[in-house]
């Protein structure tokens, strides 16, 4: 999908989503994607047991298999890899985010940002539990405190990127946590970057958290880019 070029020359849109059994949901994901970007590419990695990988491709998506599923940020890196738009949008394929922001998370990254987070948390979500909800809150707070970015959602499944952003960043993939590096660590690093808040809605099917594991990833994330950590910089 190509949008009106811009001073910086922003034109092409990628969105990469991961997916784990979502066959209830991805066809109305790719439809309202198409509904609002018309035909861009859609980069789907999926690790599924059900027939997502098989809709998928049948509904026109590039599809990357990795099964046995190798986890959340090295299925991201993948789709990574192999997507060409100048901006790289993430999207959960669940229909728990608002395609139709996309426009405004375009608009940003073409007024010169090179990361554009999506917020779920103006508020608490209704579809958000509370136990979510506060854990979410506890590790914006420590990321404002630890590494002095200030941010509501570390953890939010819908951004935009530059392209060159994720070429050149030097994040690690594996890991649940990796949606934490890639705004904490850009943002430390000396890359523009902004959030702005979006709704969320109910998801269609069922949730693959894993909050241990998750909680421990994120903390890790957030005490690698603490603000006495200033070696890793946009420059150096």
């Amino acid at each position: 999908m190509s949008f009106g070029t811009s001073s910086n020359q922003l034109s092409s849109v990628s969105i990469v989503t991961i997916t784990l059994n979502e066959e209830a949901a991805i066809t109305k994901v790719v439809s309202d994607l198409r509904k609002v970007l018309g035909n861009p590419e859609i980069i789907v990695v999926d690790s599924s047991t059900d027939r997502t990988a098989e809709i998928a491709e049948n509904l026109g998506c590039k599809v990357i298999k990795q099964f046995p599923p190798r986890g959340y940020g090295n299925a991201y890196h993948e789709g990574f890899r192999v997507a060409t738009g100048d901006i790289i949008i993430t999207l959960d394929c669940d229909d728990t985010y608002p395609v139709e922001s996309i426009s405004t998370f375009v608009k940003k990254i073409q007024e010169g940002y090179d990361v554009v987070s999506g917020s779920r948390l103006q508020k608490r979500p209704n579809e958000m539990p509370l136990a979510n909800y506060l854990a979410n809150c506890v590790f914006a707070w420590s990321a404002l405190v630890i590494c002095g970015v200030k941010t509501t959602d570390v953890h939010t499944g819908m951004r935009a990127y530059r392209r060159k952003v994720l070429q050149s960043f030097p994040y690690e993939p594996a890991s649940m946590a990796l949606a934490v590096e890639l705004y904490l660590g850009p943002a430390r690093s000396g890359y523009k970057c902004t959030e702005i808040f979006i709704d969320y809605r109910e998801r269609i099917g069922s949730s693959k958290l894993q909050p241990i594991a998750g909680t421990i990833g994120t903390f890790k994330r957030i005490w690698k880019w603490r603000r006495s950590n200033g070696s890793m910089t946009k420059d150096s």
